[in-house]
């Protein structure tokens, strides 16, 4: 099916989002797996993986409309060194996404393309959910301070003989 050339860049946009997002969590994840912070660490690289997700759906649609994913791109990935860097980094890609979607769906319905407009509102459904953690996060971290809000996130070695 020959899609309309403005939705096919929608979601190419959409798609470079999604791959840009990839990276930066996934680093994240990394980098906070090596400081210790196991547990942010695991939700972290759960949102990496929810961005390849969304990535897919992207490309499965894109080709089903005749279009070529666009894998060449990236937008500027920003990395954190302390866990609210992270967050703020992570939530500045979301607040872009968020916009992104927005006037995707407004342009996809527009031009009728029901389906697309629906995937790209599935998509800031979980891109929603995900500032709100952040949002919380950073929230917790200002009220508690950086060091007390890590501390519930570090794992210990039980040390203990079996």
């Amino acid at each position: 099916m020959q899609g309309d050339p403005e939705v096919i860049e929608f979601l190419n946009e959409q798609l470079t989002a999604e791959l840009t997002a990839i990276n930066q969590y996934f680093l994240h994840a990394k980098l906070q797996e090596h400081k210790g912070w196991t547990k942010i660490a695991q939700h972290t690289r759960a949102e990496s993986f929810d961005e390849m997700r969304h990535a897919e759906v992207l490309t499965d649609r894109i080709i089903f409309l005749e279009g070529l994913p666009n894998y060449q791109r990236l937008f500027h990935v920003r990395i954190g060194q302390s866990v609210s860097e992270m967050f703020q980094a992570d939530r500045q890609v979301e607040v872009e996404a968020i916009d992104r979607l927005r006037r995707g769906v407004e342009v996809m319905r527009a031009k009728g393309d029901i389906t697309s407009a629906n995937i790209f509102e599935s998509i800031l459904a979980d891109e929603e959910d995900h500032i709100d953690y952040l949002d919380t996060q950073l929230e917790l971290i200002e009220k508690l301070g950086e060091p007390l809000y890590l501390a519930q996130f570090i794992e210990q070695d039980g040390g203990g003989a079996d």
